[in-house]
């Protein structure tokens, strides 16, 4: 995907401040158990065409007004994904900013798991 050179300049400052973890080890982390919250930060016309499963939905639009609410724990491992760690990048950011303490952001995102065949939810 071609992005815009403001937006991309955002993400690559983001990403300086921001811890990133690999879509395959989030996978090895989800099959042994590791207690984490996975959340989807795509928009709803993606989630709606297929989510990673025990996801939650809080799209870049609206998780920083909704975070509180869902996951009032700022100490919780919360791993975002988005299509392929840009929006979930700057998510994360500004979840940092919120005072959450244990955010990572998904590199590969959706992408990167569909493409390894790993499970999905399709509605």
């Amino acid at each position: 995907m071609d992005h815009p050179e403001g937006f991309l300049k955002l993400v690559k400052e983001a990403k300086k401040r921001i811890k990133e973890e690999d879509y395959r080890e989030v996978k090895k982390k989800i099959d042994s158990g590791h207690p984490l919250v996975l959340v989807d930060t795509r928009e709803d016309s993606e989630w709606s065409r297929g989510h990673i499963p025990g996801a939650v939905h809080l799209s870049k639009g609206i998780i920083e007004r909704d975070i509180e609410k869902a996951i009032p724990d700022k100490s919780s491992e919360i791993v975002l994904y988005c299509g392929g760690g840009f929006r979930s990048a700057l998510a994360a950011d500004n979840l940092q900013k919120m005072g959450y303490s244990n955010v990572i952001s998904m590199d590969g995102g959706w992408r990167g798991w569909t493409e390894s065949g790993f499970p999905v939810i399709k509605d």
